[in-house]
């Protein structure tokens, strides 16, 4: 469980420290957007549905901790660097990319404890991590309408 709260300082890390393509309220929209919405549907699926959780059943203060890790900075880092003036593919690949990043990481979240499931499966993650992504990336679209309007 500690290496992947390590991940996630790492995460966070870069995210602060790697050059930035976005404005800043764009970031801090895009994170704040991208926290609230997993907080969502964590407590959703895990508090009410009891599908799946972090580190143990019900509220957890790690658990709380990890969604303030996870959530902004991954948000910030898919977003920095997401191909705006390339093709439908382009930006497709990158977010299958990116869907394929966090299968892994929930895998090795699986695997030390750090998250579980009970009726959960992997591969509802996997289906579900490109329309997240899609998600943040039209929040951004949005965002930055809203900034010229």
């Amino acid at each position: 469980m500690i290496y992947i709260f390590i991940c996630l300082v790492i995460f966070n890390i870069i995210a602060i420290f790697m050059p930035k393509r976005l404005k800043k309220i764009e970031i801090y929209a895009t994170c704040f957007f991208a926290f609230n919405f997993g907080r969502i549907t964590d407590d959703l699926l895990d508090v009410k549905l009891n599908l799946y959780g972090f580190v143990s059943e019900g509220l957890q203060y790690l658990g709380f901790l990890a969604q303030l890790l996870i959530y902004p900075s991954i948000s910030t880092l898919f977003l920095n660097f997401f191909p705006f003036d390339k093709s439908v593919a382009a930006k497709s690949y990158y977010i299958l990319g990116w869907s394929l990043f966090s299968i892994c990481f929930e895998w090795i979240s699986l695997q030390t404890n750090f998250f579980y499931y009970t009726t959960w499966k992997l591969w509802y993650s996997a289906m579900l991590y490109p329309i997240i992504f899609y998600i943040l990336y039209a929040n951004l679209k949005l965002v930055r309408r809203l900034m010229k309007s």
